[in-house]
This record gives structure tokens, sequence and C-alpha cells, in this order.
């Protein structure tokens, strides 16, 4: 699911910005953008992370606005400088100049005295913790909102399919009904006036009815339409649960449609087929 949310804090005596985005992912993949201070942090950090956020692309991006202070080192080259001196002197005896060879001519000169900053010391886990909570907080205040408007299009999808397993509930006997009169009429039509077993005829018939019966698979799948919406409600991660349920949905309404022989509930089952797919296009966004 899409989020964001960022926050800051003093760390290492500096000032700290955190931003975590989220986008959609199947799986959790975490991605981390820190500077070197914060090194020693990123496993207790990618763990924490995947306690919060089961799924998605995460990419966390931390900052320094005001960086840490860091103590410097100031190292003298004496070679150089000696050699620097000589060739000085040598200078000035050479071309009768005059003036003194001092300190500030020497320290002026590139590389006899060089600086050197050295890092600051690494950051503690539990010195930047805040501010990832207050960040992670954030990012699933706008995950569930994105959620809440999610849950409310897949129920619109579950309320599609619970309609169309009535229409096909309601449509069966008729089915049935006009499947035995056609295998009847087909029946007297090829006997051609020679007298028919009515007890073999039934037995045909109850095997037939048997074949086309959908009772099972429409208890199934009013079963797992309920599961769905039972899960929808909860507040715990469901898209793994959902999928699952989308395929065994899919698996029911397959199976009523194999067995239908009859256009309005081939019609139906299209129907329910096109909003399943949309359905499950949408459990990749949902947690």
């Amino acid at each position: 699911m899409t989020g964001f949310g960022s926050a800051e804090g003093n760390v290492l005596g500096g000032r700290l910005s955190i931003e975590i985005r989220s986008v959609n992912h199947r799986y959790y993949n975490p991605q981390l953008k820190l500077p070197f201070e914060l090194g020693g942090i990123e496993g207790p950090l990618r763990e924490r992370l995947r306690q919060l956020l089961e799924r998605g692309h995460v990419t966390v991006t931390a900052r320094w606005i005001d960086a840490p202070p860091r103590e410097g080192t100031v190292a003298v080259d004496l070679g150089r400088a000696r050699h620097l001196v000589a060739a000085a002197k040598e200078l000035k005896k050479r071309l009768k100049l005059k003036g003194d060879v001092d300190l500030a001519f020497v320290a002026r000169q590139p590389e006899v005295l060089t600086s050197h900053q050295d890092g600051a010391a690494p950051a503690q886990w539990s010195d930047v913790e805040p501010i990832v909570e207050q960040a992670v907080r954030e990012l699933l205040g706008m995950r569930v909102r994105e959620g809440a408007a999610l849950a409310a299009e897949l129920a619109g999808r579950l309320g599609a399919l619970e309609a169309g397993a009535r229409a096909i509930e309601q449509r069966a006997p008729e089915r049935l009904t006009a499947e035995l009169a056609r295998l009847k009429k087909a029946v007297a039509e090829l006997a051609a006036g020679v007298q028919v077993d009515e007890q073999r005829l039934a037995v045909e018939v109850a095997l037939m009815a048997d074949r086309v019966d959908i009772t099972e698979e429409l208890v199934r799948l009013r079963t797992h339409l309920a599961a769905c919406q039972e899960a929808l409600r909860s507040d715990g991660a469901v898209g793994k649960q959902l999928g699952f349920l989308a395929q065994e949905l899919l698996r029911e309404v397959n199976t009523i449609g194999s067995k239908a022989n009859d256009a309005a509930i081939t019609q139906t089952v299209i129907a329910m087929k096109g909003e399943l797919e949309k359905f499950r296009e949408q459990l990749d966004n949902l947690e």
C-alpha cells in the first residue's frame, strides 16, 4: 500500500531527518539510504520495519539537516617544512634578498599543515528509534485511510458476487426443470412411438440431475464470500488470506459455469469472473 511519513530529531548532537515511503508490492521489500554514521543501526531498523509493515516496497531515507560536530586534527609535515626553509634560505642567499624565513611564511605553504576531520561516533538504535517510530506512525495513518477506501471497493465487488450467486440460485430450479423437459422430449423423438421404460428413464433423469446439480458449489461459494467479508472487517493484514479465498471463489464459479448448460447462468458466471478479476487486481494493493 502507498504511504509516506517523515520525522526529525536530535542525534549525535546534530539534526536528523528520516523519510519513509511505501508503494504497492506483493512482498515486504525494504531499501535503506543511510549516512555512514547510521550504518550500525541497519539491522534493528530492518527488523522493526518488518514488524510494522508486512507488505510493500519500503524506502527509508535518512539525512542530516544539521551534521553532528566532528573532532578535527592537524598534521605537520616536518620534512616538507625543512625543505621549504632550506630552499627559501638558498633563494635569499643566491638572489641577495632581504627578509627572514619565519613561521608565518612556512605555515602558509601548501601541505605543511593539513587538517583532518574525524568521523562522528556511530549512532545507537535507541537514539534513532523514536524518529523512526514517528515517521512510521504517519505512514501507517496514510495507509489506513487508503485501506479503508480500498476495503469499501472490495466490499462492493463481493456484493456483486453475492448478487450473482443469488441470481444463479434462483435460476437453478428453472434450469433443471427445463433440462428435464428437454431430455424427455429428446427421448420421445428418438423412441419414435416405441414404448419407453419409464423406470429406466427416471433413473437416467436422476443421474443427469445429479451431474448438473450446483447446490454444493453455491454453498461453498457463499461460505467463501462470507469469509472474505469477515476478513475485510478485521484489523490485521488480510491481503494473503483474501488472495487464497479469491482463488477458491474462482474455482467454484468455474465449476458452476461448466455444469450450467444454461445461457442465463453462463452470462452471470461471465460477469462474476469479471468482478473476481478486478477483486484480485486490487489485492496487490492491500496489506
